[in-house]
């Protein structure tokens, strides 16, 4: 078998990444668009649309973030298969925010508390996968983010596990304020805008 460069790896994982995660976005927009089509069909929930929103952002950010990957000296199947895995991830998080049929519901405040298990267990999930991500970028890029990374990381995975347990309204409502409001400040933090 012929060697396949670095370059031309790093391309195909970028266009089969892109893929997945164009189907987590076009989930998010096809949503709301109906949403906006149809506003009286189903009662609309302010936390939900604040998780789209997060949701949003957080897609937009790992792909940005993954352009990270053009520095690893050899990219393994194993970390393709990895990366492939990620993105199904964010997809899957994508779906449980609009699922196909709101019929078994009387608006995306019964349907998002009836399946928050599901939901914020798969964002858990997500951040322990984007910890060994960064990790799979090398252990200079990891310390690159300082001691804020993983102290972010560990609270919204603690706030995660809290939200799969409690069906407080106030709490939902002030963990999702939490982490878009973070997860804004810390693209711009990331990227070096703020300084």
């Amino acid at each position: 078998m012929d060697a396949v460069t670095t370059a031309e790896t790093f391309a195909h994982i970028r266009i089969v990444m892109g893929m997945v995660i164009s189907l987590g976005l076009a989930r998010l927009l096809n949503g709301l668009a109906g949403i906006v089509q149809h506003p009286q069909s189903v009662r609309i929930y302010a936390v939900h649309l604040g998780w789209v929103a997060f949701m949003f952002l957080f897609l937009v950010h790992f792909w940005w973030w993954e352009h990270r990957l053009h520095a690893m000296p050899v990219i393994e199947f194993a970390a393709f298969l990895f990366l492939i895995v990620f993105c199904a991830q964010f997809f899957f998080l994508c779906a449980l925010l609009f699922p196909t049929s709101m019929q078994d519901y009387n608006g995306y405040e019964h349907y998002f508390l009836s399946r928050r298990s599901w939901f914020f267990g798969f964002l858990a999930g997500l951040l322990v996968t984007d910890i060994a991500d960064t990790m799979l970028k090398g252990w200079d890029y990891f310390l690159s983010l300082g001691r804020e990374y993983p102290i972010r990381t560990a609270i919204y995975i603690l706030l995660s596990l809290i939200a799969m347990a409690t069906a407080n309204r106030r709490y939902h409502a002030a963990f999702v304020i939490f982490a878009l409001l973070y997860q804004i400040y810390w693209i711009f933090r990331v990227y070096d805008i703020l300084t």
